[in-house]
This record gives structure tokens, C-alpha cells and sequence, in this order.
């Protein structure tokens, strides 16, 4: 007969048995979840640095009026931005500072770095790891067998090239009746609600707004036309449209022939702080005349005419409190081009460069 007194002392065995096999996972992962958070900080203040020291370097690649370009220079300010950031002992490797022209046809893919022609990009890396500033200390890791990690981040930026006066077109993808435009002055101010009307060509009421329209690809995620709302039309939207038929040429929009543009309705509650950027900015809004729709899956809307306005207010709070408040300017009667990207080398000014931009 096995009394109980035995087991109770046989189970409180098993219990030491299993803490003592469970005791050194228990500490890995310990030692995982608190040094990898660790690392992951040091990691994102070498990146910051890593991206502020490339844009600053980068500047100092601008040529004087000779055309030299002082690549010593451009190492200095890799050095000493890093030094006021990371610490006066920071060491940054030549080897980890490269100075090269930027490849067009990579610069959105693999970006090449080519040792040829003017200079127009820095990439940094910036190190802990055992080739400088040694490693990163552990904590808990150490108990595992882990004293230290290597961490490394790099940034590139590039100079944009100076081109010649071809602004690129700022727009409000919201569509407008024409009537509406047609019924107000010079100077007005009006409000686009969420929750307007909108007819169809037969007359009949469709329920939402007057519509987000898709001024590029169709179904337009809230991030791509907020995009588009703060920085405009990019070459990727006049390519879409040309693809689908919609224009006829994807280097600009003609405002002189109508255009018909998908459309979602509702204003998303999504695009509230893209708007409230251009607050005091001038868009280009496109004007509709008709509209066609098959059960509301599918709004197209006619586009006759693009107006300019100034985006004067907007609020958010429902559909029926939310709108964007304008004020009529005039008719844009130029065409709408996209502004240009990195990619492309047209209308550039030779040795002229405007502000620097993070490519990697």
C-alpha cells in the first residue's frame, strides 16, 4: 500500500524535475525578447543616422563652377554628422562611405551605383559590429553563451536634377458637376459634402458623394489617392490611364478633351490627414457633365473641364458633417503632366540640382 505522505514527495520531485528542464528555455527566451528589443533600438538610431548623414553628405556633392566636386568633403560631413549623433568615437570606415552616379533604370529596383560622370549620390553604413565600434553588448543572452551582436544600417540619397520649368500637376481627385463650377463666381467658396447627391444619366439618385475619382489606376487604394493629394500626378498614373484606354497619350492629361474616370463614392474618412496637409493649397479639380453607372459598382464620370481651387478647409466627423471647403479660381486649360521621377533624365538642366532625396 503506497501512502500518501510518499506521493506527495514523488510529485513534488517531478515538479523540481520539470522546472529545472524548463529552466534554461525559459531564460532564452528571455534573454531573446529583452536583447532583441535592444538591438532593434540600437538598429533604428544608426538607420536615423544612416539617412540624415547620406542627405546631408549629399549636398556637398553640388559642383562648384569648374565642375570639381569635393568628395573629400562629402566624407567629412559623413564623419561628423555621425559624431554628433552617435558619439565623438564613432567610427565610420571609408569603405562604408560610397560616392557614385545613380543607374536611371535601377534607381526603383536594385539600385546601381555607377563610377562614371558627376557624382549625384552617397550610400552610408554605419556599423557596431566587430570590423568598428565593437559589437553590441548583451544582457540576458550572455547566460545562454551570447555576449554580443553585430548591427549594421545604411541609407542613400540621391540629388535630384534640375530641370526646366515643367511643373507637374497638383489635383484633388474629387469629381464636381460642372454645373455646380458654372453657378458660382470667381472667389467663391463651397463646401464638397460626404453625403451629396449625384444622378445618373438617366436621372436617377445615386446614393454617396460626388466621388473619388481613380486619376490613374482602377479601385484606387485610400493611400495611393492620398498620395496623390499631397504630391500629385506621378508618371505611374498617366501610364495606367494610357493602358486603359483613357488618354491617349500617357506624357500628360489633355484638359481640352473630355476623359472618363472611375469613380468610388463616399469621401474616406482615411484621406482626412492628406487633405488637412494642402490646407491653403491650390489643386486642380476635375469637372464632370454626365456620368454612367450599372447599380452603383461601377461610377464613371465624364470629365469636361478641370477648375483650379484652393483647399480652404475640411472636416471630419460622419458623412454628413464631413467636407472639404474650396474656393473657386479659374479653368486650367494647360495640359496636366506628371512630375518627374528619379527615373527619368528629361528637360534636366546640366550641373543644376535641387533638394536631395532618400532612394535606399
Amino acid at each position: 500500500m503506497i501512502k500518501y505522505h510518499q506521493v506527495r514527495h514523488e510529485r513534488r520531485g517531478t515538479i523540481l524535475v520539470l522546472v529545472a528542464l524548463l529552466a534554461v528555455p525559459l531564460l532564452a527566451m528571455v534573454a531573446l525578447t529583452v536583447d532583441y528589443g535592444y538591438l532593434l533600438t540600437v538598429q533604428g538610431d544608426l538607420q536615423r543616422t544612416a539617412d540624415c548623414a547620406a542627405l546631408a553628405a549629399v549636398q556637398e556633392l553640388t559642383p562648384d563652377e569648374t565642375g570639381f566636386q569635393d568628395l573629400a568633403a562629402v566624407r567629412a560631413a559623413v564623419r561628423e554628422y555621425a559624431a554628433e549623433n552617435l558619439g565623438s568615437s564613432f567610427t565610420v570606415l571609408d569603405s562604408d562611405i560610397t560616392i557614385g552616379r545613380y543607374d536611371p533604370d535601377t534607381v526603383y529596383s536594385n539600385l546601381t551605383l555607377l563610377n562614371t560622370g558627376i557624382y549625384d549620390t552617397v550610400r552610408v553604413k554605419l556599423r557596431r559590429d566587430s570590423s568598428a565600434n565593437s559589437q553590441v553588448p548583451l544582457f540576458f543572452a550572455k547566460v545562454i553563451g551570447s555576449q554580443s551582436a553585430g548591427v549594421t544600417a545604411s541609407g542613400t540619397a540621391a540629388l535630384q536634377k534640375g530641370r526646366y520649368l515643367l511643373p507637374g500637376a497638383d489635383v484633388l481627385p474629387v469629381g464636381v458637376p460642372k454645373t455646380e463650377w458654372d453657378s458660382l463666381s470667381d472667389g467663391d467658396t463651397w463646401v464638397i459634402y460626404g453625403d451629396g447627391k449625384i444622378e445618373d444619366l438617366s436621372g436617377n439618385s445615386i446614393p454617396g458623394n460626388w466621388g473619388t475619382l481613380d486619376i490613374g489606376s482602377e479601385n484606387n487604394s485610400t493611400s495611393n489617392l492620398g498620395d496623390q493629394i499631397v504630391n500629385g500626378l506621378h508618371q505611374s498614373h498617366l501610364d495606367a490611364l494610357q493602358a486603359d484606354g483613357r488618354i491617349n497619350t500617357n506624357e500628360y492629361i489633355d484638359t481640352q478633351q473630355a476623359t472618363w474616370l472611375q469613380a468610388d463614392t463616399g469621401i474616406s474618412s482615411g484621406l482626412k490627414s492628406y487633405v488637412q496637409q494642402i490646407h491653403g493649397q491650390n489643386r486642380v479639380l476635375p469637372l464632370y457633365e454626365a456620368l454612367s453607372n450599372d447599380g452603383g459598382n461601377n461610377l464613371e464620370f465624364k470629365i469636361t473641364k478641370w477648375g483650379v481651387v484652393k483647399v480652404v478647409d475640411s472636416r471630419w466627423n460622419g458623412e454628413k458633417n464631413t467636407y472639404i471647403k474650396v474656393q473657386k479660381a479659374y479653368i486650367y486649360e494647360s495640359k496636366l503632366r506628371p512630375h518627374p521621377g528619379l527615373s527619368g533624365f528629361e528637360e534636366v538642366i546640366a550641373g543644376a540640382y535641387t533638394t536631395p532625396t532618400l532612394i535606399e
